[in-house]
């Protein structure tokens, strides 16, 4: 079997930059891919965090005018990360986020931004770095979709595409008259190109002209093809549903191990999993919550967002305390939800503890000394919350939506009389539902040893890439074999 080469692209790597799980599946991948004959290399923005990373590099490909200013190509690795980094000083040198400025609000050039990664990313799969011809260029959300549209557009072919929606609510909009000055033809601006409701767009433009579109568990890719949870693009999905297809996220299991992870407290197993409760102490005295070992610690890490169902979850505090639990919550977002929850902070000292922001060890620290997880999402297509959860054995107390739904076994009477349960789900998402299970999760709690199967089927159930690498693998050959049967047949 030959080695496939793939280009992927995005906007965040981990752990060169990252807002969310879109930089753990990047990161991850490729590694997973790499023992199944597929070489992977990432395109990523040269923000500072990246550029400073970076181990060694040679200019590949130099770009005299990329929107406004010179770039440059640089391959380069960081870590086992093999890398091509776009080097345009003009677009990338800014401080903090990777989308927002200082105050919050979008960069005003983010169209021209984006657009170069894809246009780069399009340059790449072209041909023009011959050193690595890609067979599949595998672009990830909307900073990376316009990449087929400058390869359809651009007249030269070149790889064969891959688009994956890692969240359908963040599509890329941005006003028409930028058509000329992205680089389309007016022919581009069409219902079959990247037209979308009067704009540009981004992700549509993926959707409609990607050889093949994934997304990242199965019950999304059914769910965004509904009129109530497609987001504008339900048709389009439809339409193309013979190439759609969920497959679910991973973890980077050497990143996620309560047996050797550097951030907790207390290294655990399911063989010496009483160890465990030093992290739950520890998370206690760091979140200020009373020193209880009986008490149901739920934790949550999260971006405090709608979607997301934290405002559910404030709604739903005086159930979860009356249960006699505490939160230990880390996120942002809202500001209105981050109000709310510094608010409960004060009036419920040691029971509730909040941290505003995002912190990679305190997440880690979360996993591993909760007892519960809350993900009350509204929609999620995927979450990696609860898959690590799952590896620390927290009890993941989720929605059934998109792939909670295809991750968790909800501890119903047949569930756990089969010794199969992983954990709590409610639908639908609404406070009262969310309280009904908090309940269901303080009756469980009581029962310890039910707890402590729930939590030790979590550490058994295999949250790797090993399998969801398999199947992007497989999709890859399929595409590569559709092309080699379409040249043969129109030779």
């Amino acid at each position: 079997m030959s080695r496939l080469k793939v280009l992927s692209a995005a906007s965040e790597l981990y752990p060169l930059v990252k807002t969310g799980g879109l930089a753990d599946v990047t990161g991850a991948l490729p590694g997973a891919l790499s023992g199944l004959e597929i070489d992977v290399r990432s395109l990523i923005p040269g923000y500072p965090s990246v550029i400073s990373a970076l181990e060694g590099g040679e200019t590949a490909l130099s770009i005299p005018d990329l929107f406004g200013g010179p770039a440059r190509v640089l391959a380069a690795t960081a870590g086992a990360l093999d890398l091509f980094v776009l080097d345009a000083p003009h677009l990338y040198d800014r401080p903090g986020n990777p989308y927002t400025q200082p105050d919050g609000t979008d960069w005003p050039d983010n169209a021209f931004r984006f657009a170069a990664l894809a246009k780069t990313a399009a340059l790449i799969a072209e041909g023009a770095i011959p050193a690595f011809q890609p067979d599949i260029l595998h672009v990830h959300d909307w900073q990376a979709a316009l990449a087929p549209a400058y390869l359809r557009y651009g007249g030269k072919g070149g790889a064969a595409t891959v688009v994956t929606v890692h969240n359908l609510a963040f599509q890329g909009q941005f006003p028409a008259e930028l058509l000329g000055p992205l680089g389309f033809p007016p022919e581009a601006f069409s219902i079959g190109g990247v037209e979308h409701y009067g704009m540009i767009g981004f992700l549509k433009a993926a959707l409609r002209l990607s050889d093949r579109i994934t997304t990242v568990s199965p019950s999304y890719a059914q769910e965004i093809q509904r009129t109530e949870t497609g987001m504008g693009f339900d048709g389009l999905l439809r339409e193309r549903a013979a190439r759609l297809s969920g497959i679910l996220n991973g973890i980077d299991t050497g990143v996620w191990n309560p047996e050797t992870d550097p951030r907790i407290a207390a290294h655990y197993s399911a063989k010496t999993f009483d160890a465990r409760a030093k992290n739950k102490t520890t998370l206690q005295g760091i979140f200020g919550l009373d020193a209880e070992p009986g008490a149901l610690v739920v934790g949550v890490v999260s971006r405090l967002s709608w979607q997301k169902g934290l405002d559910i979850l404030a709604e739903a505090l005086p159930v979860l305390l009356g249960e006699g639990m505490q939160l230990a919550l880390l996120g942002a977002g809202d500001a209105d939800l981050e109000a709310r929850f510094r608010a409960a902070a004060v009036a419920h000292p040691g029971r509730v503890g909040v941290r505003i922001g995002y912190d990679e060890a305190v997440a880690h620290r979360i996993q591993a000394g909760s007892d519960a997880l809350a993900v009350p999402s509204r929609f999620e297509p995927c979450g990696l919350t609860q898959l690590c959860a799952l590896r620390y054995g927290a009890v993941p107390l989720v929605a059934r939506v998109g792939g909670l739904a295809d991750t968790i076994i909800d501890a119903n009477e047949m569930a756990l009389a089969a010794g199969v349960a992983t954990g709590v789900m409610f639908q639908p998402g609404t406070r009262e539902s969310l309280e009904l299970a908090l309940c269901k999760a303080a009756s469980l709690f009581r029962d310890r040893d039910t707890w402590r199967r729930l939590q030790l089927n979590g550490l058994a159930t295999d949250v790797s890439w090993r399998a969801p690498a398999k199947r992007y693998a497989l999709l890859y050959r399929e595409l590569v074999a559709e092309r080699s049967t379409a040249s043969g047949a129109t030779a």
